[in-house]
């Protein structure tokens, strides 16, 4: 995708259904952010919200009690997060069960990181899941939850080839998957030659583009050199020289974002994941735009 001016969309064939991703808070203050956000979200009655789970599962603790208050006290349907990193199968599977108890119905099934972190080689626990389709069939075979499963439009950083990794996927997809969400990128493109290429191995699951609206140029320029994720130029340019003014930076990362996602759905796109960072004025700006209204407004009304 390259710059695009920012336009009205076309009426989109289908309605818009939009899902947010948070990371459980390490802090009192990021936990009052977080709740901030989520309350902020929420109106917007997104699909589902996922919470993620640290690598061998270092948050498994935080990701349980910020999952169960969801359930509590929000009318939103949480995805938890899980991996098979550094855990045994019966490690694994109690902790599913503990979602099942709490009442979660949707698993957000990774393998994860290696637990010497991002680009070191990963080693399977002996007693463990070996890889994430593993844990998508013992996770269906304990019981009936909705499950996603991640998508690489270009290519997981270990995966020997594209078709490799959509190998991967297919195994995913044959051991129940029901969805699958995408790495964040920034060219369209990439998503509909991986989407032809997806379909063209039998893969009918829906998959759902991750969008990042940037908080952070340059962090998220080194997040997606270790995910594998291209960053065009003309993305850096749009930021260049905008590190200390904090609010231009927000007024451009709305406007990229919304160039993005405006532009997927003039091209059919009608789901969207968005990786908020716990923050949401920015996911609320672009699904604003999308014509995602408050519906506890309207129902004042």
């Amino acid at each position: 995708m390259s710059p695009l001016t920012l336009r009205p969309s076309r009426q989109p064939a289908q309605p818009i259904k939009v899902s947010f991703e948070f990371f459980p808070p390490k802090s009192e203050e990021m936990e009052a952010t977080l709740w901030s956000s989520i309350q902020r979200l929420a109106p917007l009655n997104p699909q589902f919200v996922s919470v993620t789970y640290g690598a061998g599962g270092s948050t498994r603790e935080r990701t349980h009690s910020t999952v169960s208050r969801i359930v509590q006290e929000t009318h939103l349907k949480p995805a938890a997060h899980l991996t098979c990193v550094a855990a045994t199968k019966e490690e694994v599977d109690d902790v599913v069960r503990s979602y099942w108890d709490a009442g979660v119905r949707h698993i957000v099934a990774l393998r994860g990181d290696p637990v010497a972190g991002i680009g070191t080689t990963y080693e399977a626990h002996p007693g463990g899941y070996q890889q994430t389709c593993d844990l998508v069939a013992g996770i269906k075979a304990i019981r009936d939850f909705e499950v996603s499963v991640s998508a690489y439009p270009e290519k997981h950083p270990e995966a020997a080839s594209l078709d490799a990794d959509i190998d991967a996927l297919k195994a995913k997809v044959d051991c129940g998957a029901d969805r699958a969400i995408t790495q964040f990128f920034f060219d369209n493109d990439h998503y509909f030659r991986y989407l032809d290429r997806v379909r063209a191995r039998g893969i009918d699951i829906p998959i759902v583009p991750g969008i990042v609206p940037v908080q952070n140029f340059k962090q998220t320029a080194n997040f997606a050199a270790k995910t594998g994720a291209s960053v065009p130029e003309w993305l850096a340019a749009r930021f260049d020289g905008l590190d200390k003014d904090v609010d231009t930076r927000k007024l451009v990362a709305a406007a990229v974002a919304a160039e993005q996602v405006i532009d997927l759905v003039d091209r059919g796109v009608s789901e969207f994941h968005f990786y908020t960072m716990n923050r949401a004025d920015l996911v609320y700006a672009i699904c604003h735009l999308l014509g995602l209204r408050d519906q506890s407004v309207k129902a004042a009304a």
